[in-house]
């Protein structure tokens, strides 16, 4: 007997004001697709209070409690965890991810260019009624890959964003018309002009970011000791607890983790037990007050058997206190006479980068009262693992009206959702 098909993913709403969403997943399993269904879930700006997994190794069932924003779509929210779960036909053995298999060719880059009247905050919106630009091309889909901010001499500001677009559909001019709709829409009388064109090769090598990068990104992105250990200066999470038991299940190691909640923590938990190739056979994770979040885990390798080589173990409790340690990276830097942000993260072996990390960055200047020159994103090798560097110009004008620091701090606590 089948499952229909809505009843993959089933959305039940609250039953009161204030009582989180429940989202029901129930598909064929497959390593890592509790990690595609986190990032699905940050992508919605959905923030998870608790979460049950269990499956027998073909089955799968998973229950989420999440809250979030008003005007969260959820009918497309629903569309797209159910792209994420595997087909039924599936179910007859169980899907393990492997990155060789992963499809290579790069997306095509597009080029939004529009002309409008000058004001601050454009990025992220102004500071009126107007929504914000990042976020409207977030829930668009698309993925903005550089930006250039130019303000002419007769106060008119000409940005130039290079965008990838997810569902891959930018090149229909139905899915132009209605990018152009909407941004149409929250610009409103600002707006001069607004074009949409896709790039040539040529251009799009222009894109790529430098494979050189500043000191203050590789270095600390390679400290990994302990946060005990850790040297001052850098932005935290104040307390990551691993441990690991083998006695407790004839079957599955037990994983327990203790550490603050920040945005995106079961994501960062579960893309690193993906990368692991790690399987889940149950879980639970539960919020716990002042931020305090428990996660049990009961896992097991890809052969089926636990973890009991310590090496292995050693390995995978070392990168899980890392990821939930600092699962980003955030440095102000001087480049000359300016100052650039710096953001990276790690990227899954899938390819898959982190969700909405450029429209925290760009929320978190404009609540600070800092406008943004030029922006790009990049990807870098740095070791054996591959990151999302997020390089940000500042527009100084007449200076920095904050500190350094406090605008590292700014950034670090949006990234982390502690804003």
């Amino acid at each position: 007997m089948g499952i229909l098909y809505d009843d993959v993913v089933i959305i039940s709403e609250p039953q009161k004001d204030g009582d989180p969403t429940v989202l029901t997943v129930n598909c064929p399993d497959k390593t890592g697709l509790g990690c595609d269904l986190c990032r699905i879930i940050l992508f919605f700006g959905l923030n998870i209070l608790r979460g049950d997994v269990s499956t027998d190794g073909k089955w799968c069932y998973i229950v989420f409690w999440v809250v979030g924003k008003n005007r969260t779509r959820w009918s497309l929210l629903k569309t797209r965890l159910i792209e994420a779960c595997p087909s039924c036909s599936s179910a007859s053995g169980i899907s393990y991810y492997r990155s060789e298999l992963q499809p290579s060719k790069p997306p095509d880059v597009f080029l939004l260019n529009f002309c409008c009247h000058d004001r601050k905050g454009l990025l992220h919106g102004n500071f009126g009624n107007l929504s914000h630009v990042t976020e409207v091309l977030c829930e668009l889909e698309l993925t903005i890959k550089k930006v250039k901010v130019s303000t002419t001499p007769d106060g008119k500001v000409m940005d130039l964003f290079f965008i990838t677009d997810t569902r891959e559909l930018l090149h229909t001019k139905k899915r132009k018309d209605e990018t152009i709709e909407h941004l149409i829409e929250i610009l409103g009388d600002a707006i001069i002009s607004i074009d949409i064109d896709l790039v040539g090769p040529e251009i799009t090598a222009c894109t790529q970011a430098s494979p050189l990068l500043p000191t203050a990104i590789t270095e600390d992105a390679f400290d990994l000791e302990l946060p005990d250990l850790a040297r001052g200066g850098t932005l935290r999470s104040d307390y990551v607890s691993v441990m690991m038991d083998n006695t407790l299940s004839p079957a599955h190691t037990l994983v327990q983790i203790m550490c603050q909640d920040h945005k995106g923590l079961l994501y960062d938990i579960m893309r690193t037990l993906k990368d692991y190739n790690i399987q889940i056979s149950y879980g639970r994770f539960t919020t716990k007050p002042r931020g305090k979040c428990e996660i049990d885990l009961f896992i097991m390798q890809a052969d089926g058997k636990k973890i009991v080589d310590p090496n292995k173990q050693n390995s995978l409790s070392s990168r899980l206190r890392m990821e939930l340690f600092r699962p980003l990276r955030v440095a102000i830097v001087s480049r000359g006479p300016d100052t650039e942000l710096l953001v990276a993260n790690p990227v899954e072996l899938s390819g898959k980068g982190r969700p909405l990390v450029f429209y925290d960055i760009t929320l978190a200047l404009k609540m600070l009262g800092t406008c943004i020159f030029s922006a790009k994103v990049g990807r870098h090798v740095i070791g054996d693992r591959e990151w999302e560097v997020y390089r940000v110009l500042l527009d100084e004008g007449e200076g920095l009206s904050l500190p350094k620091n406090k605008i590292e701090e700014g950034v670090w606590k949006m990234l982390m959702g502690w804003e």
